[in-house]
């Protein structure tokens, strides 16, 4: 039988302003994803199929995950997270709208960049709304179909867009969906007449004990 779990990479680099400063797991990044690795292991668990975007924190999370996982890893940038410091920079340069330095700023923020995009109001967006939809879409379907278990490092944006489609969520449930989702948080599928059903949600196993509280991290 198929199942999907995603997984979310581990803490990135939270300071930083822009894609490629953001992309590389800071120290408790890594510390999160050895963590759950481990906690594979004493599981047992063991995946068929493992796939990654093709972003530099998809793959450390993997390889501090480095669960008993089959060779080659498939890379897959139809799995990597939509650009949200590229959308967000055309958003304050085309709506004056800017990034916010705070948490409860980047709350506020999030919807709003959301709607902008999906309304068509990002002139020079690298991919529109719809597009990061149905890549969602065609690779969890194409994984779906694969036999056995199959697990799957990608980021925040593409697991809540995993929501929607599972679940039909409008706008405001999908971004409050994505605003939730923790670092190597586990969230788990099975295909089911054709369609995705949802088993487990933003799970973290391996930080649930009082001397990881400090671990379980949103950014």
């Amino acid at each position: 039988m198929s199942h999907i779990v995603l997984v979310r990479h581990g803490q990135a680099n939270t300071g930083a302003r822009d894609e490629g400063d953001y992309d590389r797991l800071s120290p408790l990044g890594h510390r999160q994803s050895g963590w759950l690795g481990d906690h594979f292991r004493d599981k047992g668990d063991i995946y068929a199929h493992v796939w990654t975007g093709t972003l530099r924190r998809h793959v450390e999370t993997a390889d501090g995950i480095a669960a008993d996982t089959p060779d080659p890893i498939t890379r897959d940038a139809r799995l990597n997270e939509l650009e949200y410091f590229t959308l967000s920079q055309l958003m304050a340069e085309q709506h004056g709208i800017t990034l916010p330095t705070s948490r409860e700023g980047f709350v506020r923020h999030l919807p709003t960049l959301f709607r902008h995009w999906q309304e068509g109001r990002l002139e020079g967006a690298p991919e529109t709304f719809d597009h990061f939809e149905t890549r969602v879409s065609e690779a969890l379907t194409e994984i779906s179909a694969l036999p056995g278990r199959s697990l799957v490092v990608t980021s925040g944006g593409l697991i809540g867009m995993a929501m929607r489609l599972t679940l039909g969520l409008e706008m405001s449930a999908f971004c409050n969906v994505c605003l939730s989702i923790q670092n190597t948080s586990v969230s788990s599928w099975l295909p089911l007449e054709g369609q995705l059903a949802l088993t487990q949600f933003n799970a973290l196993p391996h930080l649930d004990t009082p001397d990881r509280l400090f671990a379980q991290t949103h950014f």
